[in-house]
């Protein structure tokens, strides 16, 4: 595992599909901590703080073309068990 320093922003979420982004910045106006910018207007925009992201998905919910996913960090993964299965 590399330390954080050496991560790049390619490693860190989200992630723009060049092929379905329209340029539009809905991504980039709608992100709360500016994680994208966009220059110039109508251009894919770029992930300039990956590593900022807080996974509220808002880019990716809010992307007329579905155009933005989200890589979650393994250890922001939740395991959901059904307490039922702990029955005696």
């Amino acid at each position: 595992m590399r330390p954080l320093w050496d991560l790049k922003e390619k490693d860190m979420p989200p992630v723009i599909n060049q092929e379905l982004c329209t340029g539009c910045g809905t991504c980039a106006d709608i992100c709360p901590m500016n994680v994208f910018e966009q220059d110039p207007p109508r251009t894919a925009p770029r992930i300039v703080y990956g590593e900022e992201c807080w996974h509220c998905n808002a880019c990716v919910l809010d992307c007329p073309k579905k155009a933005v996913t989200l890589r979650i960090p393994l250890n922001y993964m939740l395991l959901h068990v059904d307490a039922s299965q702990f029955k005696e």
